[in-house]
């Protein structure tokens, strides 16, 4: 059987949609399972053994040059060729269902969300066989049904509890720590899904453990240099690609950090980690004996986040330290 996995972005959610991989291949050991993501994100996928081709896409150059669309066109149909029996579009998104259909032929069938289930209702009209569960649901929930219905692989959420790790890297020796040490992830999407760097700082202080920031912008790289120049205890990692944070953060002792692909790496690696909520809802991970979360008070409204929710800060530091102080 050949499967071709439609999950394009963003990092967090190709991560949570991994998880399902163990699970075909153990009732499928000899299925082919393709992975289409845009190029950005092909370094969170590559060295995974149940995956046999990525197949990158740049979907998103068309909202810069219109143009782009043609060439787009032209590389899903070359993936056609591959000739998928099953293509699941894990996505729900009207541009991953239209690419599931383009890189469908006749024989395939095209398994996707159902219109109640997803943000854009239209892009079930190209599936062949959906899937129920509502949108509110647990992500890593709702990426598993996707990937196992149509397959007839049953998952409890206690085999997802244990897991084997699923991201894989090169080791790069260039990255190595020597020690133990904890890896902050300070950035995200938008402001208020950050953490005050302020209250970082007083939890470095208070582990007294080596720790690293990592950082994706310039904006990033200035808080990172301001929390440095504050604690003893606190580096700033290097500029590096998906592949060396991968590295950095499975060797970790631990990792805190915003709601935001990054720190759902730790999940991925089976690493100890605290993600901290606030206008997202806590529910797109799971709780685990080593992956703990706080969310604020706030309530979340799945389909409308308000991006003027900033009751991440009311998180407390005294909180975060004592789960951490258990985890360590």
């Amino acid at each position: 059987m050949r499967i071709a996995i439609i999950k394009l972005s963003a990092m967090g959610d190709i991560i949570h949609a991994m998880v399902a991989l163990e699970f075909i291949k153990q009732k499928y050991p000899d299925s082919i399972i393709d992975w289409v993501v845009e190029e950005s994100f092909v370094q969170v996928l590559q060295n995974n053994p149940h995956i046999d081709t990525i197949l990158p896409l740049n979907l998103k150059s068309i909202k810069k040059q219109k143009s782009k669309i043609f060439s787009q066109i032209k590389q899903i149909k070359e993936y056609a060729k591959n000739s998928y029996d099953v293509v699941i579009d894990a996505q729900g998104l009207l541009k991953s269902a239209i690419s599931a259909k383009l890189i469908a032929n006749k024989q395939s069938t095209i398994v996707g969300f159902d219109k109640a289930s997803i943000r854009e209702g239209v892009a079930s009209w190209f599936y062949d066989f959906m899937i129920t569960i509502a949108y509110h649901e647990n992500t890593i929930d709702r990426n598993v049904k996707v990937l196992c219905d149509y397959l007839d692989i049953e998952v409890t959420p206690q085999m997802i509890i244990d897991k084997k790790p699923f991201l894989y890297y090169q080791e790069d020796k260039s990255l190595t720590i020597d020690g133990e040490y904890i890896v902050f992830v300070i950035g995200s999407t938008w402001e208020s899904r950050n953490y005050p760097k302020e209250k970082f700082v007083a939890i470095a202080n208070a582990l007294k453990l080596p720790t690293y920031i990592s950082w994706g912008s310039q904006e990033e790289y200035q808080k990172a240099q301001w929390m440095e120049q504050q604690s003893q205890y606190i580096h700033i990692l290097p500029k590096m690609n998906l592949n060396g944070l991968k590295q950095t953060i499975a060797k970790a002792k631990l990792l805190i950090g915003n709601d935001t692909g990054p720190t759902h790496m730790a999940w991925g690696l089976n690493v100890p980690s605290i993600t901290l909520f606030g206008c997202t809802p806590i529910n797109r991970i799971y709780i685990t004996p080593i992956n703990k979360a706080f969310k604020s008070s706030s309530e979340v409204d799945h389909y409308r986040l308000d991006k003027n929710d900033f009751s991440i800060r009311e998180i407390e530091v005294d909180e975060v330290v004592k789960v951490a102080l258990e985890l360590i």
